[in-house]
């Protein structure tokens, strides 16, 4: 997500924060040890998977960072934090497992999935992933998401080489 917002507000910490911010959804899987409920509105997939999640992890990341800059480095980082944290959600809903995603949290909790859901659904606990199945699953991911994500950057990467090149 980076290579996209290439620009000098992002350095490695924020690069960093991106990251935090593309994982962070997935902090509702601590609601199973209170007793909180997949389909509940806190559930996994649930408020942290929603737009206003992101929009709000995304402004307050803004608000933090961008004090007393230009108010298009602060829309430059909320873009980026929002998208990160959205994209989230956005890949949750090609798995093949769970409820679906709650992006309208808390508006309409109607969960959703796409309609071709070709990745495998990720085991909830590290001790899961040391099994045949979870092999399985980072298999699906690195088809299904890692190498359109290289593709992508590696697309952007020659792009933005191009107009560089045209400019000089």
């Amino acid at each position: 997500m980076g290579k996209v917002f290439r620009t000098g507000e992002l350095k490695w910490r924020e690069l960093f924060l991106g990251a935090l911010c593309s994982v962070l959804p997935d902090l509702d899987v601590i609601g199973f040890v209170f007793g909180i409920e997949n389909g509940d509105l806190w559930g996994h997939r649930g408020m942290t998977h929603s737009v206003l999640f992101a929009a709000l992890v995304a402004g307050s990341l803004a608000a933090l960072w961008c004090r007393g800059k230009p108010a298009a480095a602060m829309m430059g980082l909320f873009s980026y934090f929002f998208l990160c944290t959205a994209s989230h959600g956005v890949l949750d809903v090609m798995t093949d497992g769970g409820l679906g995603v709650a992006f309208f949290s808390p508006l309409d909790t109607t969960r959703y999935f796409f309609p071709a859901r070709p990745v495998l659904v990720s085991p909830i606990g590290i001790s899961e992933f040391f099994t045949e199945y979870g092999v399985r699953v980072l298999v699906s991911e690195a088809a299904w998401i890692w190498l359109p994500s290289l593709a992508v950057f590696v697309l952007l990467s020659a792009i933005q080489h191009a107009l560089r090149a045209k400019s000089r």
